[in-house]
């Protein structure tokens, strides 16, 4: 089982876990986690194969057990893991969905595990897409029975959905529900809209296993990944009983685990305010997360928190190390004023002792890495401006080419002009042909993916030169684990992190900037970010490197906390101004983009938006009123 071997304080049953009502653990990564849960899932396997009895499994789809079916492919080619005695139950399908829809659960399951393991296809149960409306309630019963006929589930692998959903059990589903067709809730509806290039394509119904179903299961083990999931663990671990969050059903069962991310499990009272359940050691960095947390509970800046606030808040122990609020108040406040530069790239002939860049050298080499053709001036127009502005030797490096984000109809409308001024062109005409008769689960041929990519780098090129940076200074990388045509990626491969340490090795950047943002809804700022992890590690020990400094901001999905900002860039309206001209560049992105997640508003709005209120949480705490900021947070290699 996951808590054996790992340090872990059971659920309620201790000081700092008394919030909490389901056992959990948390680590750095989800693909360390992963490795323990597939792990475990072997260890079950091999067991029930000792007693000669089936082993019964209950499996989750999406992105969440990607890395744990990997490590059980792996366990099965490498240590000779058996499926042999495995009959497995999927939690859920789309509906109607044809199993051969590559969108299908069907598909999923077998792109990512059956086709790779040697269990037998007679032993594989996945809901049918397919069934009549007429045969699907008696379908629904005996999928049920089926299941009770095996003795019930060994194991129930879960993920866990923003409304708190669990398989597709959505708010409003009993505790005692059976496998059944149930609708599908709307924001349930947009986190797949990704996967089918619109929510428009997303199915409105699906059948699922019931909370019931799902409760009968010997051993569950719920994988929670990623800052998205945060709120909605913290109200399924902490929270009451509800059926408007179907997953704190789980309370009640006597042997689930959620395995959890250090991102997911960031709400939690234990990671969020250790201090109000346990005693900490108080060091710069939490002293600092938890004044910022004291001034925005009380509603009150830094410098007017009193010994009061302290002690009615359960933070009466930083006090005696620091005699007074006075003293901790204007020590905070002095740190916090400290984090924000007009001079993002170091201010010349200025004492940068309290600066959160250096002075030297006055000119630096920057790379500004963006995951997609548009994150640069999304998240950073203003600082990529000013940096531009002041004089430094910036270069962009697009790091893929963002293709598969252009819709038919945008790269329609291109290959039509072309072939309007070159009438002669076979592949102007093989494009419109291919576009006009597309079918949902047709692939990009190769023509029409690079159309679309010379679509994103026109735009990018507008932008860069609205903002005065040369062409030449523009690198246009197309790492290879994006170009699959599909919103599924490639792992994370070699020739993607050679790419990244060239780029590195030519221009001996004195500064690197980096999509930090791990929120996005298809994973590509992650495997950008985990490329220059790599390509770091690989060139740290070069003598260029030991006067390398990496920034991270974050996306259009989520900001750092105050308390966690290193450099914070302030911006005038007219700045602001300014990069909403370089976002506007990027036409295919801007109306009716593909994959904005939940918020309906352009990434325009939504960014400045999120530029406003970092200003206004910096104003709240005592410090200077600025229209927008844009915030980094220094990453050490």
């Amino acid at each position: 089982m996951i808590k054996e071997g790992i340090n872990f304080k059971e659920a309620g049953k201790f000081e700092e876990t008394r919030f909490e009502k389901i056992h959990n653990v948390i680590f750095e990564s989800s693909q360390e986690a992963s490795v323990l849960v597939a792990q475990e899932i072997a260890n079950i396997i091999q067991r029930k194969e000792e007693l000669n009895e089936p082993c019964v499994l209950g499996l989750a789809t999406g992105s969440s057990p990607v890395k744990v079916y990997e490590e059980l492919v792996r366990l099965h080619k490498e240590e000779g893991l058996s499926f042999a005695n495995v009959v497995t139950f999927n939690l859920d399908e789309y509906y109607p969905m044809d199993r051969n829809n590559i969108q299908s659960y069907w598909y999923f399951m077998h792109e990512h595990l059956f086709d790779h393991v040697d269990i037998h296809p007679e032993n594989v149960n996945i809901p049918d897409g397919n069934i009549s409306n007429e045969d699907l309630q008696q379908y629904c019963i005996d999928y049920e029975m089926k299941i009770k006929s095996y003795g019930g589930l060994d194991f129930q692998l879960l993920g866990i959905g923003r409304t708190g959903h669990i398989g597709f059990n959505e708010p409003g589903s009993h505790v005692n529900s059976g496998t059944r067709s149930i609708t599908l809730d709307h924001l349930t509806r947009i986190d797949a809209a990704s996967s089918f290039l619109g929510i428009d394509n997303v199915p409105r119904k699906a059948i699922t296993m019931g909370i019931g179903t799902v409760k009968t299961a010997k051993r569950i083990v719920l994988l929670g990944w990623g800052i998205s999931k945060a709120e909605i663990i913290k109200k399924t671990i902490e929270g009451e009983i509800s059926p408007r969050v179907p997953a704190t059903y789980l309370q009640q069962h006597s042997n689930t685990t959620f395995v959890l991310d250090s991102e997911a499990s960031s709400e939690l009272t234990r990671v969020k305010t250790p201090w109000l359940v346990k005693s900490v050691v108080w060091d710069e960095e939490l002293k600092l997360k938890a004044v910022a947390w004291l001034s925005e509970l009380t509603k009150k800046p830094f410098l007017k928190l009193t010994d009061k606030d302290y002690n009615d808040n359960g933070m009466s122990s930083v006090l005696s190390e620091e005699g007074t609020a006075y003293h901790l108040n204007i020590k905070m406040f002095n740190k916090m004023q400290q984090t924000i530069t007009g001079w993002p790239g170091g201010k010349p002939n200025a004492d940068d002792t309290y600066r959160p860049e250096r002075a030297t050298p006055e000119r630096k080499r920057i790379i500004i890495f963006s995951p997609h053709p548009d994150d640069d001036v999304i998240s950073m127009g203003g600082t990529f401006d000013r940096l531009v502005e002041q004089g430094h030797d910036v270069h962009i490096a697009y790091q893929t080419s963002g293709n598969i984000a252009v819709s038919n109809e945008e790269a329609l409308k291109f290959a039509e002009i072309s072939m309007a001024l070159n009438k002669n062109s076979n592949e102007s005409e093989n494009i419109i042909n291919f576009l006009k008769n597309k079918k949902a689960n047709d692939i990009d041929s190769l023509e029409v993916r690079k159309l679309k990519g010379l679509i994103r780098r026109s735009e990018s090129l507008a932008a860069t030169r609205y903002l005065g940076l040369q062409d030449s200074n523009v690198n246009f990388l197309d790492l290879p684990f994006y170009e699959t045509g599909t919103v599924k990626k490639n792992n994370l491969g070699e020739a993607d992190i050679e790419i990244m340490c060239d780029i590195i090795e030519r221009i001996k950047p004195h500064q690197i900037y980096a999509a930090g943002d791990l929120a996005d809804p298809h994973g590509t700022h992650k495997v950008c970010l985990d490329s220059l992890f790599e390509a770091l590690k690989r060139l740290k020990y070069k003598g260029f490197m030991n006067d390398c400094w990496v920034w991270l901001y974050r996306g259009a999905w989520h900001e750092w906390e105050s308390y966690q900002i290193e450099m914070a860039v302030p911006m005038s309206p007219d700045q602001v101004l300014k990069k909403r001209h370089a976002i506007f560049y990027h036409q295919s992105q801007k109306d009716g983009v593909m994959f904005q997640g939940d918020d309906s508003r352009e990434f325009w709005v939504r960014v400045e938006d999120r530029n406003r209120l970092t200003a206004e949480k910096y104003h709240a705490l005592g410090l200077a009123d600025y229209s927008a900021i844009e915030a980094f947070k220094r990453y050490h290699f």
